[in-house]
Parts: structure tokens; C-alpha cells; sequence
């Protein structure tokens, strides 16, 4: 077997589609990279779970992991519940090298895919001048992560939007809806509305709830296995892996 493993770490839902979609796009990315050995495992409510994974891939003689969250941002999962996960498993697996990798976000490949997903939804780029965007995210009480998709708005105003607000779907205000009626109040006469999640579930519902009930015109799909988006794991594992040998030559 390859003895490094870029292993994909999701949070996991009740709801089918989203490991569904997990699993689209790590097989994106194996297609990306033929060479490379990519895992799959969850937090919670799916299978298989992380410490499983690693024991099995101990078992089977793997010498290195790069642990990736699959997170668009530090917030309480990627500080705290993974490195924990983590930690546990190099007590009991010592003869494995586990290293977690960053988050995904921010970064332009993120952008690109909401660009395509906007697209697809029937953005033309003669509509943007002329429409306000919601950055609808899955929302977090960690002020780091919140201030993150502030940035990103801000960011996204500079690309020709005639207006860009953010929202989010829990823990932090304003909600979907109140975003999108915040733009009509302001005389913006279209409206789109782009969730910034990964994959189906209840949170990314709650988007598309909101958009609905405010009378968006658009409503972009979630990121999901989009090739950008499978590029952008790669850089990250590769990033990892650059620190993985500065940290050994040091």
C-alpha cells in the first residue's frame, strides 16, 4: 500500500446526501491524483469514524497521515474536536505519523467554485453589476471563523457585485432571509443567494428555507465535488506535507 494517506476528515450528518457528496469528491480528488492514497472518515453520525480509519491503516502498514479537515474555517471542529480525535489516536498508534493539515478556507479556489455554482444557477456576468449576493455560511460562535466570512463578503464586493452581505444559518445573525431582505431594502432589485457549505443537510436547508421565504431570485447550489474544490484539498495536503519536511529537517 502507499505508505502516506491524505485522510479527509468530514463532520458528518443524518442527512444521505452529505456523505454522499463527501464521497464525490474524494473520488475527485484520487482522479486528480492517481498516485495518492485518500481516506474518507467522520466525526460523527456516519461511518467510518476517524479513530477506525487510522487503526486500520496502522494495521495495514501506512507510515504517514495528513489528516485534512474538510472545513471552510478554524472554528470549535478544526481547534478543538479534531486535534483531540488526533491526539488520541498517536497515544495508541505511535508508530504512525499523524499531522493535521489547515483548514480549507479562505482562499481563491473557494471563490472559484461559488463563481461556478452562481453560474450554474443562472448568474450571466452581465447580471453581477446589477445584483446583491448573500454569503450564506453554516454559521459558528467562534468570533475567528465569523470574521472570516466577513472578509470574504468584503472581498467578493470587489469583484463587481453591486452589494454583498453575509448570513448565516446558526449561532450568528443575520439570518439568510433577513440578509436578502436587508438588500432589497437598500433597492437592490435582484438578489442571489450562495451557500458557503460543502455539502446537503439541515443547515444547508435552512439557507435555501430562508432564500425562499425571502423572495431570492437566485439560489446557488453548495460547493460540493467541484473540481476547484478538489484542487484545493490537494494544495492543502501538499502544504502539509512541505511543513511535514521542514519540521523533520529542522
Amino acid at each position: 500500500m502507499s505508505h502516506r494517506v491524505l485522510l479527509v476528515i468530514a463532520h458528518g450528518s443524518r442527512d444521505p446526501r452529505h456523505a454522499a457528496t463527501v464521497h464525490a469528491l474524494t473520488q475527485r480528488v484520487r482522479a486528480e491524483r492517481p498516485g495518492l492514497r485518500v481516506e474518507t472518515a467522520f466525526l460523527e453520525f456516519n461511518a467510518p469514524s476517524v479513530p477506525r480509519v487510522l487503526e486500520r491503516l496502522a494495521a495495514e502498514g501506512a507510515d504517514e497521515v495528513i489528516a485534512l479537515p474538510l472545513l471552510l474555517t478554524r472554528a470549535f471542529h478544526a481547534k478543538t474536536d479534531i486535534p483531540s480525535v488526533l491526539r488520541e489516536a498517536r497515544a495508541r498508534l505511535p508508530r504512525l505519523r499523524i499531522r493535521q493539515a489547515d483548514v480549507l478556507g479562505p482562499s481563491p479556489l473557494l471563490n472559484a467554485t461559488l463563481g461556478r455554482r452562481l453560474r450554474e444557477a443562472g448568474v450571466r456576468p452581465g447580471d453581477i453589476p446589477r445584483t446583491g449576493l448573500v454569503l450564506a455560511s453554516a454559521g459558528s460562535s467562534d468570533p475567528e471563523a465569523i470574521a472570516v466570512i466577513a472578509e470574504i463578503a468584503r472581498e467578493l464586493r470587489h469583484t463587481g457585485w453591486c452589494a454583498v452581505r453575509p448570513a448565516f444559518a446558526s449561532a450568528s445573525l443575520p439570518r439568510t432571509e433577513d440578509a436578502v431582505r436587508a438588500l432589497r431594502a437598500e433597492g437592490v432589485d435582484r438578489v442571489a443567494v450562495a451557500p458557503y457549505v460543502i455539502a446537503p443537510g439541515r443547515l444547508p436547508d435552512r439557507i435555501a428555507a430562508g432564500a425562499e421565504a425571502a423572495g431570492a431570485d437566485v439560489l446557488a447550489d453548495v460547493l460540493g465535488p467541484a473540481p476547484e474544490l478538489a484542487r484545493l484539498l490537494l494544495e492543502r495536503y501538499d502544504e502539509a506535507r512541505v511543513m511535514v519536511g521542514a519540521s523533520l529537517s529542522a
